[in-house]
């Protein structure tokens, strides 16, 4: 999902790429009982929201946390973030807007991405400490380059 935020819309060979790296990351750790495609995943996903997902203790001492470690500029941006990316039922669980302040801004990230002042973005807002990680990121290929071999 933030592919496409930030990206464009998956191709349908792209989601079932994206699913196939993950059904082998959990094939590989033992996970019993995957769905084998895309296809079959989508049902059990909506499930999954459908009926499993609830707020509890553990949600508000996770957003605690992250207040306290991000910082109120980031813990802003965290969740205006995820409001662009969760799922309705979530939006709803964890009482946000259905429209991120950082829609608007999102343009202007993607104009500074084409004219190379990106980097200088994320060195305003991501933590110094994990500036060489930051960077390498940007050097992972693509969707669809290459990601699965």
């Amino acid at each position: 999902r933030a592919f496409e935020v930030l990206e464009r819309p998956l191709t349908v060979a792209e989601r079932g790429e994206v699913f196939r790296v993950f059904h082998q990351v959990g094939s590989r750790m033992g996970v019993r009982g995957l769905p084998g495609t895309y296809d079959e995943w989508e049902p059990v996903r909506a499930e999954h929201l459908r009926e499993h997902l609830v707020r509890s203790r553990y949600t508000t001492d996770l957003y605690r946390q992250y207040r306290k470690h991000l910082g109120p500029l980031r813990y802003f941006l965290l969740r205006e973030a995820q409001v662009l990316v969760v799922p309705p039922k979530v939006r709803g669980l964890l009482g946000m807007r259905s429209i991120s302040l950082l829609a608007p801004v999102l343009g202007l990230y993607k104009l500074a991405r084409r004219i190379g002042l990106d980097r200088v973005l994320k060195a305003l807002i991501l933590p110094t400490a994990y500036k060489r990680e930051i960077n390498a990121l940007d050097r992972v290929p693509r969707i669809g380059q290459g990601l699965v071999q």
